[in-house]
């Protein structure tokens, strides 16, 4: 390693070079890696709603449609609307009556099934759009803005894509005051907590490389979630900070005692790469067990994250050393007194009350692991956008008129005859909540022959082998009601058809919460386990990683049982989620601490004097750490109009300053109380030092 050292200190003109004009490819991948904005699309994809999700696209071309409601508009005026809407690039067809029927034929004379589902409430028709592509693809989002453009008055446009698109320009508009909330406050705790006024300055550009490169790389996957990047930024910030701290602090102790700044940085980065090794390791370990989930969200966010940790090493031990030595007489020449103080007289006080200090908080963490498991969790995500966003608006509408709050896509063999289907509608309408079902065979009735209506009719109902129906519920998707809806349609529909598949938001919702329910099991299981493993192999010792983990993990139950207490409703993947970005990303606090601890008894000091000496050397390092990570993530959640950005990032920052206050105060007692039992499941815990420090004390 110290070789590696000397060559980065000696090539610093170079590597800083190469890291520039690595920037610019980086940031043509980052603009050529596509953002999927539709959660549902990463469900496991044997699943029946996902199954015939893949028909609706391929055969019937339904998969992204749009749902036009327009109130006392006249014919002629909605003919034209019509018109202009089908010269939209990426648009397959606007479709209504006057595709079928002389729009002057009066429309009770028209089947009641197809009245119901055409016309509605305060004198409202049903425009339908398909789209050529998936209700995700930028064709799509192209074309649904520029409809909104030649909607006419009284016009609320409607269903997934509208939506899809609608969070897609939210996102797009936040994005920048995102990355400027992170960096601005970051900045700030780092002024206050640093001597140097230019410090701060080179974190944030060395930050940006490993930032860079990272969206950059991307690429490679294929395309990334719109979580995914409004997360990865603030994230891969208030996470790998930590490292740009420990080699500052180290590269300074070492100019004390070497003879040159070049010395003294091989040193620091040799010291440091060892130190953030296995911090590193559990954070990246942590990230990685998101892909533990069938939801393959979880493998987005974790393949990302624990990239941008890697690269965060990377570039912390090769391009910071470049800048700080470059740029060395500067920061010097401008310091001042820092804010943040060591912990002296905490550090006292936590080792002479470490018994109590430990009952006190087993017993108040009693209540919060409790109501942990009783906060609420809602899977329906556009209740965590802003209501009056056009696609929210629009779908509300087509509740209100025509009684169409969650729409179910039906898909059966069409070898069924039309009296099976005609009675399989029958059944489905006796299904409470059901408003309405529409099929082929239910409108025209047995032995009509369907070769008579109209293409544009029987291409929306019946295509590629299946005959479609369509039924609309008045419950709302997620609930517990609309989920036992599911599954007596899904009942009836095996009976009929065994290989029959029913799709939608609701089916599709009702799957990521039973997915979702399995994939919050699997995460913490595994993301416990790699941590535990590496924490086991760090340290060689058994007891360590139980401690290590379970300070976490109880910093972790405090944070996800306050909103219990709030009467604060989580969206499902922050409560899935934010275990493994505490663990991983806070973890690295408990192992500087235990570090430290385990360094003061090599040196022969008791247990108390340790738990004294590390809370006080450490305090400084994890408090600006804490609070550089709470900073980061604190203005995301304030600014963002995005309720599931806005609980991620307050779940984040909150669990940051839990995790702070538990490895400040509560670690150390621990360490010190159970000094025993880690000597004796710990190997090499008392080194040769603390024989000669004994053997001095004697002398």
């Amino acid at each position: 390693m110290k070789k590696i050292a000397q060559g980065i200190v000696r090539l610093r003109k170079l590597i800083l070079t190469v890291a520039i004009l690595l920037l610019i490819p980086s940031a043509i991948g980052a603009i050529a890696t596509r953002i999927n904005y539709d959660v549902l699309t990463y469900l496991p994809q044997e699943l029946d709603s996902m199954i015939g999700e893949q028909i609706l696209e391929n055969d019937f071309h339904l998969a992204s449609t749009g749902m036009i409601t327009v109130e006392g508009l006249p014919t002629n005026e909605l003919i034209a609307m019509k018109k202009d809407i089908e010269a939209v690039p990426g648009v397959t067809q606007a479709f209504w009556l006057s595709d079928v029927l002389d729009p002057s034929v009066p429309k009770e004379m028209l089947p009641a099934d197809v009245q119901q589902f055409m016309f509605g409430k305060n004198d409202s028709t049903m425009l339908i759009v398909r789209f050529d592509g998936p209700s995700a693809s930028d064709e799509t989002m192209n074309a649904v803005g520029q409809i909104k453009k030649v909607l006419r008055k009284d016009c609320f446009f409607g269903g997934m894509s509208v939506i899809l698109q609608d969070t897609k320009t939210l996102i797009n508009q936040e994005m920048p005051l995102y990355v400027l909330c992170a960096v601005g406050a970051s900045l700030l705790v780092l002024f206050l907590s640093l001597e140097s006024t230019i410090t701060p300055l080179l974190f944030m550009l060395g930050l940006l490389f490993p930032i860079v490169y990272n969206f950059g790389t991307n690429i490679f996957l294929g395309q990334i979630s719109y979580i995914t990047q409004a997360l990865s930024t603030v994230l891969q910030l208030g996470v790998t900070m930590d490292f740009s701290i420990f080699l500052l602090h180290r590269y300074q102790e070492e100019k004390e005692l070497r003879s040159s700044n070049e010395e003294a940085m091989v040193s620091a980065i040799c010291k440091t790469m060892t130190s953030i090794s296995a911090s590193s390791l559990t954070t990246i370990a942590g990230f990685l067990a998101l892909c533990a989930m069938r939801l393959t969200l979880g493998r987005d966010i974790g393949l990302v994250m624990a990239k941008g940790v890697a690269l965060g090493v990377i570039c912390t031990v090769v391009v910071l050393p470049a800048l700080i030595l470059t740029f060395d007489k500067w920061v010097e020449k401008y310091k001042h007194r820092t804010v943040i103080p060591r912990l002296t007289k905490l550090s006292y006080f936590v080792s002479k009350h470490a018994a109590p200090i430990v009952a006190i908080f087993l017993v108040l963490l009693v209540p919060f692991a409790v109501a942990q498991n009783k906060t609420e969790v809602y899977y329906t995500l556009f209740d965590s956008l802003p209501q009056d966003l056009t696609g929210i608006v629009g779908t509300n509408k087509l509740g209100e008129d025509f009684g169409m709050t969650t729409s179910h896509f039906i898909l059966v063999h069409d070898d069924l005859s039309a009296s099976q289907v005609s009675d399989l509608c029958d059944e489905l309408k006796d299904i409470d909540g059901i408003t309405q079902v529409v099929s082929l065979d239910s409108i025209t009735g047995p032995g009509f022959d369907t070769s008579l209506l109209p293409d544009s009719v029987t291409e929306i109902l019946q295509s590629g082998g299946y005959k479609l129906i369509l039924a609309n519920s008045s419950y709302k998707t997620g609930t517990d009601a609309i989920n036992a809806q599911v599954d007596e349609m899904n009942a009836a529909i095996k009976a009929v058809d065994p290989e029959g598949v029913m799709t939608g938001e609701g089916a599709m919702t009702k799957d990521l919460i039973e997915v979702a329910d399995v994939d919050f099991k699997n995460v913490n299981v595994w993301s416990i386990m790699a941590v535990a493993v590496i924490i086991l192999i760090s340290f060689r010792s058994l007891s360590i990683p139980v401690l290590l983990v379970a300070s976490i993990e109880a910093a972790i139950a405090i944070n996800m049982g306050i909103p219990y207490f709030t009467g604060t409703q989580l969206p499902f993947i922050a409560s899935i989620v934010i275990g493994t970005i505490q663990l991983g990303a806070t973890v690295d606090y408990s192992i500087l601490m235990t570090t430290r601890y385990h360094e003061e008894r090599a040196y022969g000091r008791t247990p108390q004097e340790a738990a004294q000496q590390s809370l006080e050397h450490c305090s400084q390092s994890i408090l600006t750490s804490g609070l550089t990570f709470f900073a980061a993530t604190v203005g995301v959640a304030a600014i963002s109009k995005m309720e599931l950005l806005q609980s991620i990032c307050r779940l984040i920052s909150r669990g940051a300053l839990i995790s702070m206050v538990v490895i400040l105060v509560v670690l150390p007692a621990a360490l010190m109380l159970l000094d025993w039992i880690i000597r004796h499941t710990t190997m090499h815990w008392l080194v040769p030092e603390y024989a000669n420090a004994k053997k001095s004390e004697k002398e």
